[in-house]
């Protein structure tokens, strides 16, 4: 099941590769502009893809730079080099957060050996600490609305109180 699902994924790539070889081609006798939009475009694939196969990419950079064949107009123009531009920087600051993040997460996990290697660590039962402070925190919130449940009646109680007294003494000795 694993190998055909392998072998779907490499036979689209294949597919995938062979309509973007074929695009360049076409570009190349028509004579349009050549840029990674364009290209991808033509080639139905996402630009992406371009960028994943560097070798698909070199050809499309070097399919930009043929000589200019007589009546062609060569130019690649500035707004498409700044989008392939904008898109390496964008790829280049994903990359780079991913490693800061590995980093980061290697380092966590390499402390916490040590840590707890050196004997200086929190105990290793930490989650039946964990369970008990989670009882106790319970424990007090049941306690505290207790508390301000009893506090109520004793309030009621009094205010009831109150009013005995004072209808006790406006009715004045009987």
């Amino acid at each position: 099941m694993n190998s055909t699902m392998i072998d779907g994924r490499r036979a689209d790539s294949a597919r995938r590769r062979e309509r973007v070889l074929k695009a360049i081609d076409a570009v190349l006798r028509t004579g349009e502009d050549i840029t990674v939009s364009s290209l991808a475009r033509a080639a139905r694939v996402d630009r992406t893809f371009l960028y994943r196969h560097r070798d698909l990419l070199e050809r499309v950079h070097a399919a930009a730079n043929t000589p200019v064949e007589e009546g062609r107009i060569a130019a690649v123009s500035r707004a498409s080099l700044q989008t392939d531009l904008a898109n390496a920087l964008e790829c280049n600051k994903r990359l780079a957060a991913r490693v800061r993040q590995l980093e980061n997460r290697l380092s966590s996990q390499l402390g916490d050996r040590v840590w707890a290697e050196s004997g200086l660590g929190a105990p290793a039962d930490i989650d039946q600490l964990q369970r008990r402070i989670t009882l106790l925190e319970q424990d007090l919130v049941d306690t505290k609305g207790k508390v301000d449940e009893r506090t109520e009646e004793l309030e009621a109680a009094r205010a009831a109180n109150r009013e005995l007294t004072r209808a006790l003494n406006s009715s004045g000795p009987g």
